[in-house]
């Protein structure tokens, strides 16, 4: 006796996305890898090269190719099924500065950073204030709508950017202390990314764009800053500190103070 199975069509529709999502979850984690070779170029080099910044290269272009895509629409769409049109969060509003956190509680967990606090705080605000200025200049010469029609203030993500830039420079200070830990950030920046889409604040493109203006500029900012030259006095120590601005757009602000 021969059975006939039936498949339902929303059945269907659901094993297509639990798919979709596993190639998603894939890409994810290949991103990762190609990040952390990017940044290992530099790290063992110390040489900044065009090899370096192929992968962020890739990550902006593959963005402002996808602008008003049927692809960016096609994963908005399903972004919108798979957690709902209402769904709403503010996770992703702190996301960006666990990595920042992590740089400084390093030390307490038994890593070693490749630098002190102060230098660490520099490369922060200094990497993390170029990502700013290149992503509200896009903003205002681009304007485009944003997915909920909030403002037309959508492409590039600046949460995503300000994300991958500190998981960069996590990276960067704890690469050869422990490989797990510093990769971690990447981790926190991709779920920021996602939860712009599912918050329905960004579509794809601003978000891939918004990883590749990050990735460059920490990139940039771990092996070349000027500042850090700076000095407030002979034998004189500085107390620095870091801390995020949330509101219509996100910051981060410093305090520093010389002892």
């Amino acid at each position: 006796m021969t059975q006939q199975i039936y498949i339902k069509p929303k059945t269907l529709r659901n094993d297509i996305l639990t798919t979709r999502m596993f190639f998603l979850l894939f890409f994810t984690l290949t991103a990762f890898e190609m990040c952390g070779q990017s940044l290992d170029t530099i790290t063992r080099s110390r040489k900044l090269s065009y090899k370096s910044f192929i992968f962020p290269a890739l990550l902006t272009t593959g963005g402002i190719v996808m602008i008003n895509s049927d692809l960016s629409n096609t994963i908005q769409d399903q972004s919108n099924h798979f957690f709902g049109k209402n769904f709403k969060t503010g996770t992703d509003n702190f996301l960006p500065f666990v990595p920042i956190a992590q740089i400084y509680m390093g030390p307490i967990l038994g890593f070693k950073p490749k630098d002190n606090v102060l230098n660490q705080t520099i490369d922060i605000v200094v990497a993390n204030s170029i990502t700013l200025v290149v992503v509200e200049v896009t903003k205002n010469l681009v304007r485009y709508e944003r997915p909920d029609h909030s403002n037309n203030f959508s492409f590039p993500s600046g949460h995503t950017a300000i994300s991958f830039t500190t998981a960069a420079l996590l990276y960067h200070q704890y690469r050869d202390s422990n490989l797990w830990y510093a990769s971690s950030g990447f981790l926190f920046a991709t779920a920021t990314g996602i939860l712009r889409i599912a918050n329905n604040k960004h579509f794809a493109p601003d978000v891939i764009t918004g990883a590749g203006i990050g990735l460059a500029s920490g990139l940039l900012v771990s092996y070349y800053n000027p500042f850090r030259t700076i000095k407030f006095g002979k034998n004189r120590k500085t107390s620095a500190l870091v801390y995020p601005q949330i509101g219509n757009q996100i910051g981060i602000g410093l305090i520093l103070k010389p002892e």
